[in-house]
């Protein structure tokens, strides 16, 4: 577990997080990459956090362990979140790790494991969340598609 979450910790470096002040973006753009790699370049590694997780469930150690490696990532996230100008930094790190494990899982497993979205696919579908959380004016989407969408 410790050398799978050692990897895991290597998909996206801390110096690779955008500037949270950078926009309404932002906060999409690291969370963004790191799925958008899972899926890529850590498809195995993406399968045995999943396979982890389950065994945890069962072992309470290995719960406390995952739950303490996990805990570096929600920081990270949080204090991103919050520079942006969150106001519930707590839930809306829930609100995005739920958003990334839901396709990553039907990704590496589940019913679209045959389709690999692109780095703008990933990218777009994210944005979306943080914008409503943040209470942004701005939509991800191409405006070429006929989408009415709002630009602030």
């Amino acid at each position: 577990m410790r050398r799978h979450a050692e990897r895991e910790a290597r998909v996206l470096s801390a110096e690779e997080l955008p500037d949270p002040h950078g926009g309404p973006d932002a906060p999409a753009e690291g969370p963004a990459l790191a799925v958008h790699r899972s899926l890529t370049r850590g498809r195995e590694l993406l399968i045995a956090r999943c396979e982890l997780v389950l065994e945890a469930t069962r072992r309470p150690g290995l719960r406390t362990f995952y739950a303490a490696t996990g805990a570096a990532f929600r920081e990270r996230l949080a204090a991103m979140l919050t520079a942006a100008g969150s106001p519930a930094p707590a839930r809306h790190v829930l609100s995005l790790v739920a958003w990334a494990d839901g396709p990553m899982f039907s990704r590496a497993a589940g019913f679209f494991s045959a389709e690999m979205p692109g780095p703008d696919e990933v990218r777009g579908g994210l944005r979306e969340l943080p914008a409503g959380m943040l209470g942004a004016r701005k939509y991800a989407g191409d405006e070429a598609d006929g989408d009415a969408r709002m630009r602030a």
